[in-house]
């Protein structure tokens, strides 16, 4: 199969909220919003299981005329039909073929090219007058800790012996008028960055953070980019021409030259410089991470475009209401964990989904089997590889028959495809894996002991055993075939289906 993409290179927010506006997957509210928990009620109850349109919110209490910025834009990836417009393709592209395409779309690269000045540098604001609190940043839900500014913006850190950038997607809190706490693990790239710079003797590392671009930016961050790849090239080759970079006023990192916001600063190492963060409302729709210490962004300059738009999200999914994170995470962790299994030589894999409501940590690998233990091979690819990181706890695998995007299909066979018995069900102990998830105890999320987490994960090998024997009253097969009628019979059925007054009827 191969996918006719056509690389839309959209100019920056402004020129997204216009073709998203074209094709009728725009939502402005002009009534006034509370920037405290109404604006991330509206916006997560808006969202829906991924149907629900982008939204861009014009008015917001406190907020008026004479203020700096007016405007919150939300959930522009909230829906698959809005992923493939980012991505070039028709808006009906079904997932399984944005999986496909997301095996190699990761590995693109298109250099940046960097400029002079953009419309980010309209508006420098430093020292003394910088004021987080100019901005609406929302009190997105009752049990945040504070006002979380970092939801959706690319964070911009570079590796100090190479010089070569990353842009991640990290939470981060207001913690007064120029600070800002934020959550990362060292086992990601800005805390691979962050040890690199203490090894050099640096008590803080330069930080930016570009708020409001192009649609790619925000999903090319939140997406497993190989160590050492710039996203700013992966997102150059998604749009399929270079990314425009300005230079930031006050350290030497790069940024969107056309972004709506740009917050300049240091990250300090120092634990006596470390501020209360949290909890956040996270990713496994329960509210997670402890308010506690953390490091904390010392901002020393503001850029922006004249009325910038504030671009963030509402984090955490739950049936229903599925968040930007899931639904992309839905494609890139499935799209991940393939060629994970293509580069572990597991045989027959046919397809690999990690349906939304979880964003990734589930995931549900079809095979074609060639012998018994495939299964087992899927399962400890994936979790022996560093994309395991949060993501993969729960491993399902069923044959080329059943339909992974249909989770009765997967239902189905769990119930009559699974001999626990007989080992389809396998526990691995004690593994690296998220800290965030509820179900890990308190104790059991200790960063330095487990990484990020304690997880024990599980296989359920949903597939025809072929250890059993064939059955020669089944001519050999070692299942019985299923109650579903000959095509023959459908097909006689089919001519009829008018005729029975069932047309229009499945």
């Amino acid at each position: 199969m191969t996918l006719e993409r056509k690389p839309v290179a959209f100019g920056d927010l402004r020129g997204w909220l216009g073709a998203l506006d074209k094709a009728g997957e725009l939502h402005r509210i002009d009534a006034e919003v509370d920037w405290n928990i109404e604006l991330g009620t509206v916006a997560r109850l808006a969202q829906g299981p991924g149907t629900g349109p982008a939204l861009l919110f014009d008015k917001i209490r406190d907020y008026g005329e004479n203020a700096r910025c007016r405007q919150v834009f939300a959930g522009a990836l909230s829906s698959y039909r809005r992923i493939a417009m980012m991505l070039g393709l028709p808006p009906d592209t079904h997932p399984r073929e944005l999986v496909q395409l997301g095996r190699t779309i990761l590995t693109g690269a298109i250099p940046p090219k960097i400029v002079g000045t953009g419309p980010v540098k309209e508006t420098i604001v430093k020292g003394d007058d910088v004021d987080l609190n100019d901005f609406p940043v929302p009190q997105w839900n009752r049990a945040d800790g504070g006002r979380y500014v970092l939801t959706y913006g690319g964070v911009v850190t570079k590796d100090p012996a190479t010089n070569v950038m990353n842009v991640g997607v990290y939470r981060g809190m207001v913690a007064g008028k120029n600070l800002i706490p934020m959550l990362m693990w060292r086992a990601q790239h800005i805390g691979h960055h962050a040890t690199a710079w203490q090894q050099l003797g640096h008590n803080e590392m330069p930080i930016a953070v570009a708020i409001g671009w192009e649609p790619s930016l925000d999903f090319v961050g939140g997406a497993p980019v190989p160590k050492g790849l710039c996203e700013y090239d992966v997102v150059g080759a998604i749009r399929g021409a270079p990314v425009e970079l300005v230079k930031c006023e006050t350290n030497d990192l790069y940024v969107p030259a056309g972004a709506e916001i740009v917050i300049e600063g240091f990250l300090s190492f120092d634990p006596a410089t470390f501020l209360p963060e949290g909890p956040y409302a996270e990713f496994t729709g329960y509210v997670a991470g402890d308010r506690s210490p953390k490091p904390a962004i010392r901002v020393t300059c503001i850029t922006h475009r004249n009325n910038p738009i504030l671009r963030g999200t509402i984090e955490g999914t739950m049936p229903g209401s599925y968040s930007e994170n899931s639904v992309t995470s839905s494609i890139m962790r499935a799209a991940t964990a393939w060629n994970v299994l293509d580069r572990a030589g597991v045989p027959g894999v046919t397809d690999v989904w990690c349906p939304p409501v979880q964003a990734g940590v589930n995931t549900i690998v079809q095979v074609k089997q060639s012998y018994r233990g495939v299964a087992k091979q899927v399962a400890n690819a994936l979790w022996g590889s560093s994309a395991a990181h949060v993501r993969y706890k729960h491993v399902t695998v069923v044959d080329d028959d059943i339909d992974i995007h249909d989770y009765a299909a997967v239902d189905w066979a769990i119930a009559f495809r699974v001999n626990a018995g007989e080992d389809d069900v396998v526990i691995m102990p004690s593994t690296f894996g998220a800290g965030l998830d509820p179900s890990v105890r308190k104790r059991d999320r200790n960063v330095a002991q487990f990484g990020t987490g304690k997880w024990h994960r599980v296989l359920i090998d949903a597939t025809i055993n072929l250890d059993y024997d064939p059955d020669p009253d089944l001519g050999g097969a070692r299942f019985p075939p299923t109650v579903r009628p000959e095509q023959r019979d459908i097909d006689a059925v089919k001519a009829r289906w008018k005729e029975l007054g069932l047309d229009g009827k499945k």
